[in-house]
């Protein structure tokens, strides 16, 4: 993990690599209870009966968002911000899937600073690249 000493270095960093995240299974386990907590319980995602005969890799794949929900826990697992108190989630733009996650995928991040910005007194906003 790269512990960052200030906003600074941070703003140094844009435009490298930070580091890349373990693997982590995407399990049907993970997709039913995502599925369950958005209320999104499409076929192809739960029903592994029906994918098996009728998906082209015949399994379920995660949800789109699922994949994205992961992304601050990819952060969050190879840097650090010295003397942070709390962040949030500003948003996402411009996300495509460009390809489905079946069930038992492993999936990990690289992440890279695109740009980094002071946005108050007291904020900053890093936007992170893959």
């Amino acid at each position: 993990m790269r512990i960052f000493n200030g906003f600074e270095e941070i703003k140094s960093a844009v435009g490298t690599e930070v580091g890349v995240s373990d693997w982590i299974e995407v399990t049907q386990d993970r997709i039913n209870l995502f599925a369950d907590a958005t209320c999104d319980e499409q076929w192809i995602h739960v029903d592994q009966e029906r994918a098996k005969k009728e998906l082209p890799g015949g399994t379920t794949i995660a949800h789109g968002l699922l994949s994205l929900a992961l992304t601050p826990m990819f952060v969050r697992s190879v840097m650090g911000l010295k003397g942070l108190k709390n962040t949030l989630n500003y948003g996402a733009d411009r996300i495509r899937y460009l390809s489905p996650v079946p069930a038992g995928s492993r999936l990990r991040g690289r992440v890279s600073i695109a740009e980094a910005e002071e946005v108050s007194p007291n904020g900053l906003r890093v936007n992170y690249g893959s």
